[in-house]
């Protein structure tokens, strides 16, 4: 069991090659999914070439490069994101050197904006370095031989958040450390 002066996160970063410890991070929090935009409504495109096939491509290339150009300019050192993003977003942002996390729920991204200073951004247009947060320290921990990842942040500059982080054999173990540490919180608030 250990203390973490900060939020912990149970995501990891979504590309492996991704730097995975970011001192002085500065936070984009988005809500807007990295993909092209859907049209409203149904249709069908027929692509009976390799040319059109490759410029469809390129215009999709095109998206993402830009979404990625728009987050380097506002100074973001990491990018977390409500949505998932397509692994051609994911291999730009691995290559543009901008650590990413996706599928972070609305209630963890209040919790890190709040602790951060951040702004949540609903569109990649209105990405500007004045919403930004900070954090003195961000990186992924494993633990054991499992695949399991976590996301810690700390040093976040607008929040008193700990986390008590319990680990153990089983649930019973678990749920035992639990009771523990909330009958101490409880004696010492009474």
């Amino acid at each position: 069991t250990c203390l973490v002066n900060g939020i912990v996160l149970d995501k990891d970063i979504s590309h492996p090659q991704m730097n995975k410890n970011i001192k002085d991070a500065k936070i984009a929090i988005l809500t807007c999914p990295f993909e092209p935009p859907k049209p409203k409504t149904k249709h069908k495109v027929d692509i009976d070439s390799a040319e059109k096939y490759k410029a469809l491509q390129d215009q999709e290339k095109k998206y993402f490069a830009d979404m990625v150009q728009l987050c380097k300019d506002s100074g973001a050192s990491l990018v977390i994101c409500q949505w998932g993003f397509d692994d051609e977003a994911n291999h730009l942002l691995m290559q543009n050197e901008l650590p990413a996390v996706r599928w972070v729920g609305g209630v963890e991204l209040e919790l890190i904006a709040i602790a951060c200073n951040a702004r949540i951004v609903p569109r990649f247009k209105e990405l500007s370095a004045d919403k930004l947060g900070t954090a003195g320290r961000v990186y992924e921990e494993s633990f054991g031989t499992t695949k399991d990842r976590m996301i810690v942040i700390e040093g976040c500059p607008n929040s008193k958040a700990v986390t008590v982080f319990v680990r153990g054999g089983n649930k019973m173990i678990l749920d035992e450390a639990k009771r523990s540490l909330h009958d101490a919180i409880c004696v010492v608030r009474n």
